[in-house]
């Protein structure tokens, strides 16, 4: 280890001092580029409002850019000179060099008058109509940077906007109908961004009322700065210059859908007699699909003015309900544009009807394990001529557990899983419909799984649901099992002496071998925002509710212990709800701030103190609190390696009905696709009732946060887009299972010693981020 030390610390050492002695390869007349330097305003005593971030924003628009730098060590420059002048363009100094590294960046690339012209053009576009931006270079030694002066005079206001007058035609009037959405408002301050936001506003309330062939481009927005005071008035009108076409309304007149197109057969396609469903003509002579589909795939009618909102929905559920290849909708003027009418064409060529799909994966589990899985997959669309989707797959996968108690303990595993998806609700009440952009589904699901887990058992489990899936929208998804039902087997050895040898030295698996019979419902919300990569902050929030006997318990045969059971399977009857909150901060483009907040509470009746063991809460592993093995944190401040019955143990299983957990990650590139991030996590889980076997186990609000586990570390991700790759390595900072007043070991941190590094540093393989 002090090998491996002093080893990236010769590295960092060459890196710094090549990268401090980089000017020495510099010709005479040459400078390295430092970077700008913006100064606003410095002859005046007044700031402007925002002034750091404009200076930020001034800053970030000169170009070029400096070399790159961590904590001040140019380190791609430092390995640009270290690597030399390779000698062949090939070998490790030209990969070097090249991949690695970077050339230095000259004060003479640097053109002041484009920049002053930039930065000037961005204070106008912000309202400092009259500012002006000087810009100069400074040299000292070697280096020099750039230095830009930008007086920016007072900001303008807007004083007083007005629209085109009503009486100029229907299309004036939408515009002054909806004036009062308008993000012109008097007192606010001049900005050309919001200027353009004005324009796509005005020309999406004139699409929504049939003005198909307008466009932003012929709306102008004159301004008038004459009228003293740092004051501007604007005008909104339409350019005279925009063609008739432009300026009414379109209806539809003709409806016409062609769901099994084909380019080469157009001809005979057009020319076929169609269906008349409706208001669609429907060209489908070998009566692919059902009629009705298209009423959930199509909103427009006929005669109806054209409406952004209905194209947009349309084109949204023909693309995303999985069964056709390309989408394209064409509307026609009618009579060269002279008419005030459409007619609408939608094109669709189906995929193949049949197709097998072979995947091999990496997996990288929360309880350490590792492996492959292969898995061959038949999908039949349109199954029923209404685009329904069955899905058929049998899978077989190898895993071993690469940390842990059970460290070198292999598994396999042999699925075979069955899924059928109508696109649209079947319910028993009827009217129930949905109208936005995107395809509700009813999915039916049934599969078996067979998992050997090395010499300790085998698990057999069926599982079928019965459920729904949609979206509220792009940001919101719902999915609702109003039956859901798991039923889970397990074998141990038939020899009864050494079966009861193995549980008395693993206790844990008696959990796990127990018969779990789950009839329920499950519903989940989901919220996201991080497909907008524009925001600085980007949000994820996923939460769960799942219940277990609560209607079927009525049905079933009271037990003595207060349990049911039906048709002799005793039933599990409880209530889990959990919750995950994620949170990505952008502090800038390549360092990322990530957070999470995970919670989680299960309430077991009827007979039953816990949870069954398949839906309780686990803490540790590559995903959680990456400082302890999966499994082996709690519940409580119960630890097994302090409890004589659990101490010897070859399969660690701690659980609980109740988690909490809160993890905090820090981002960064280095360089390519290699990433590194800097973490800690806390958590723990609890029983809601303690078990006298395992004192501490029980959850007391009061003291939950003193037995929280502790855990930082560092890792480094090799992120290659479609796939992420990933090493932490983490240690202990607060052991909940220590004395009170001796959880907090950050003086037992000796990274040198080689018995302190076997106890507590933990490494961890993943595949993918953590969260």
């Amino acid at each position: 280890m002090r090998k491996r030390i002093k080893s990236c610390l010769l590295i960092l050492a060459c890196l710094t001092w090549a990268a401090c002695s980089s000017t020495k390869n510099l010709k005479p007349g040459e400078f390295l580029y430092t970077g700008a330097e913006v100064k606003i305003n410095p002859d005046s005593s007044v700031k402007i409002d925002d002034q750091k971030d404009v200076k930020a924003a001034l800053l970030d628009k000169t170009r070029p850019k400096p070399n790159h730098a961590i904590l001040g060590v140019k380190y791609k420059l430092g390995f640009y000179n270290l690597a030399g002048e390779p000698e062949k363009p090939k070998g490790f100094k030209h990969w070097m060099r090249t991949k690695l590294g970077e050339p230095p960046v000259l004060l003479s690339e640097v053109k002041l008058p484009y920049n002053n012209a930039v930065l000037k053009s961005y204070l106008i576009s912000q309202g400092y109509l009259q500012a002006d931006v000087m810009g100069d270079t400074l040299t000292k030694g070697k280096k020099g940077k750039a230095i830009y002066t930008a007086n920016t005079g007072a900001r303008y206001k807007i004083r007083e906007v007005s629209f085109p007058a009503d009486s100029t035609g229907a299309l004036a009037q939408i515009v002054n109908k909806n004036k009062a959405k308008s993000l012109l408002k008097p007192g606010n301050n001049y900005d050309l961004e919001v200027f353009k936001n004005e324009r796509i506003r005005i020309d999406n309330d004139l699409k929504e009322n049939g003005y198909f062939y307008f466009s932003p481009d012929y709306l102008i927005l004159q301004v008038d700065s004459a009228k003293g005071h740092h004051q501007v008035d604007i005008r909104v009108r339409v350019k005279e210059i925009a063609p008739e076409a432009t300026l009414k309304p379109y209806s539809i007149r003709k409806i016409n859908i062609y769901p099994n197109y084909n380019v080469r057969r157009d001809s005979a396609i057009r020319k076929s007699k169609p269906e008349v469903y409706n208001d669609f003509n429907i060209y489908d002579p070998a009566h692919t699909y059902k009629s009705p589909l298209f009423n959930r795939l199509v909103f427009f009618k006929k005669n109806e003015l054209y409406n952004r909102t209905d194209h947009s929905r349309s084109l949204n559920r023909m693309v995303n309900i999985g069964v056709f290849q390309s989408v394209k909708a064409e509307f026609t003027p009618i009579d060269s544009f002279k008419n005030n009418q459409l007619d609408l064409n939608i094109f669709l060529s189906p995929l193949k009807k049949n197709s097998l799909t072979f995947s091999v994966t990496g997996t990288s589990k929360s309880n350490n394990f590792m492996g492959s899985e292969v898995k061959v997959t038949q999908t039949t669309r349109n199954l029923f001529r209404g685009a329904e989707q069955l899905d058929v797959s049998v899978s077989g996968g190898f895993e071993t557990q690469v940390g842990g108690q059970s460290q070198g303990l292999n598994s396999y595993s042999l699925t075979g899983e069955g899924k059928l998806t109508f696109p649209r609700f079947i319910t028993p009440f009827k009217g129930i419909n949905s109208t936005n952009a995107y395809i509700p589904k009813t999915v039916v699901s049934l599969s078996y799984q067979l998992l050997h887990r090395g010499s300790l058992y085998d698990l057999n489990s069926f599982r079928t649901q019965y459920g729904y899936k949609w979206n509220e929208n792009q940001y919101k998804e719902h999915a609702f099992n109003p039956i859901s039902v798991n039923y889970v087997t397990s074998s141990l050895t038939n020899d009864t002496t050494k079966r009861d040898s193995i549980l008395n030295v693993t206790p844990g698996l008696r959990n796990v071998l127990e018969k779990q019979f789950i009839i329920g419902s499950t519903y989940s919300f989901t919220y996201t925002n991080q497909f907008e990569d524009f925001r600085k902050n980007n949000i994820y929030f996923n939460g769960t509710l799942e219940t277990g006997g609560n209607v079927w318990g009525l049905f079933g045969s009271k037990n003595p212990d207060g349990s049911k059971s039906i048709g002799g399977l005793q039933l599990n009857q409880f209530v889990r709800v959990e919750a995950d909150f994620r949170n990505y901060y952008k502090i800038s483009k390549n360092l990322i701030w990530a957070s999470r907040l995970d919670l989680g509470y299960g309430y077991a009746y009827g007979g039953q103190s816990t949870l069954p063991f398949v839906r309780q809460f686990f803490a540790g592993g590559t995903n959680d609190i990456r400082a302890w093995a999966a499994r082996s944190i709690g519940p409580g401040s119960f630890y097994y390696k302090n409890s004589p019955t659990y101490a010897n143990s070859t399969y660690v299983d701690q659980s609980g009905d109740i988690k909490a957990l809160i993890s905090s990650e820090l981002r960064f590139k280095l360089f390519s696709i290699f990433y590194g991030a800097l973490f800690a996590d806390a958590g723990n889980v609890w029983l809601r009732k303690e078990d006298p076997s395992r004192l501490g186990s029980g959850f007391d609000f009061k003291n939950a946060f003193n037995e929280f586990a502790v855990g930082t570390g560092a890792g480094i991700r090799v992120d290659a887009s479609i796939f992420v790759i990933r090493l932490d390595v983490a240690f202990p900072v607060r052991k909940p299972y220590n004395q009170p007043g001796k959880r907090w070991v950050f003086n037992e941190i000796d990274f040198g010693d080689a018995l302190w590094r076997r106890d507590n540093l933990v490494y961890n393989i993943g595949i993918g981020y953590p969260f």
